[in-house]
C-alpha cells in the first residue's frame, strides 16, 4: 500500500477551520477524530491540510474550508467557547492551529521586499526567494500576574473584558516591550496600570494565548507600596478583594484562574 493511500486509513485528530471558528463535537473530545475513509469529509475538502504535531500519539492536522463548509461533523464554534472544555493540550493544539492559519494568511508576500512568498515543506515557515527572507509564525510575550496583599487579592475590571451583566474581574497583564526582562515587565506594567509597587515577584508558569498569538508568562508578586489609581484607557476599576468574597472570576483552563487560586492558597 502506497504512503498516500496508507494515510487515508490512519487516525488523527482535524482542527477544520473556517471564518475564524473550528468545528467541534458536542460531546467527548470535542475535536472531531478518526481517519479521512471513516469521516463524513467532503470530497477533497482535506487536501490542503497541514501537520501541527501529535495529541496522544496521533497526528493533528489543520484544515482551512471556505464559508463554513459542511463538514459533516458538529457545528462551528469560537476557540475560547473550548475554554474549560477541551482538556489543556487540546485546546493549545486549537490555539496553535488558530495561530499557524494566521501565519500563512499575513505572510503571502514579504514584508522586506513585496514579492509573493513560498511555503517550506520541511518546518512552518515562508520563505521570499527574492531576497532570501524567511518568516515564522509570531509569539508575542506576555506577562500576566495575581498580586497579594496580607489576605487579599487585587483584581481589575479590564475595558476588553467586561460584558453587560456579566464583567469578569481578573488579573495585571500586558505585553513585554524590547529590551526588556520579564521582572520589570512585571513591574512596570503594574505600575502603569494601577500605580503600585510589587516585590517578591515569582515566576510560576506559562500558557500559549492564542487571541491573537501571546505567550503568556505567569506570576505571582507581593504588595509593596501605593495607591489603586487606575489607568482608564485599561481599566474600568481594580480593587483588593478578600479571598474568602471574590467577584465572578476568569474561567478554569485560564491562566489567570490558575494565579488567582495559587494566591488564595498563598493568603490562606
Amino acid at each position: 500500500m502506497s504512503e498516500s493511500k496508507t494515510a487515508l486509513y490512519d487516525n488523527a485528530w482535524w482542527f477544520i477551520l473556517s471564518e475564524g471558528k473550528l468545528v467541534a463535537l458536542d460531546k467527548g473530545d470535542l475535536i472531531p477524530f478518526g481517519c479521512i475513509e471513516e469521516l463524513p469529509f467532503p470530497e477533497h475538502a482535506t487536501d490542503n491540510k497541514r501537520l501541527l504535531g501529535s495529541y496522544n500519539n496521533y497526528p493533528c492536522y489543520l484544515v482551512e474550508v471556505a464559508s463554513s463548509l459542511d463538514m459533516g461533523l458538529g457545528e462551528y464554534v469560537s476557540l475560547r467557547s473550548l475554554l474549560g472544555k477541551a482538556h489543556d493540550l487540546l485546546f493549545e493544539m486549537a490555539g496553535r492551529a488558530f495561530q499557524i492559519a494566521l501565519f500563512y494568511k499575513t505572510h503571502r508576500y514579504c514584508g522586506q521586499c513585496g514579492k509573493p512568498m513560498q511555503e517550506i515543506d520541511w518546518e512552518i515557515a515562508m520563505k521570499c526567494y527574492h531576497c532570501q527572507h524567511r518568516a515564522y509564525p509570531r509569539v508575542s510575550p506576555c506577562i500576566i500576574v495575581a498580586i497579594r496583599k496580607h489576605k487579599k487579592i487585587l483584581l481589575a475590571l479590564h475595558n476588553r473584558h467586561q460584558k453587560d451583566n456579566y464583567p469578569v474581574y481578573t488579573t495585571l497583564a500586558g505585553f513585554t516591550e524590547a529590551g526588556e526582562t520579564l521582572e520589570a515587565c512585571v513591574e512596570r506594567e503594574v505600575f502603569e496600570e494601577v500605580g503600585l509597587k510589587v516585590k517578591n515577584i515569582q515566576y510560576v508558569t506559562s500558557q500559549p494565548w492564542p487571541f491573537p498569538h501571546s505567550l503568556m508568562m505567569g506570576f505571582t508578586a507581593d504588595y509593596a507600596s501605593g495607591e489603586i489609581n487606575i489607568q482608564p484607557n485599561e481599566l474600568i476599576e481594580a480593587n483588593w478583594y478578600d479571598i474568602d468574597d471574590l467577584p465572578l472570576i476568569p474561567k478554569h483552563g485560564t491562566i489567570a484562574r490558575k494565579l488567582i487560586e495559587k494566591t488564595v492558597k498563598r493568603c490562606r
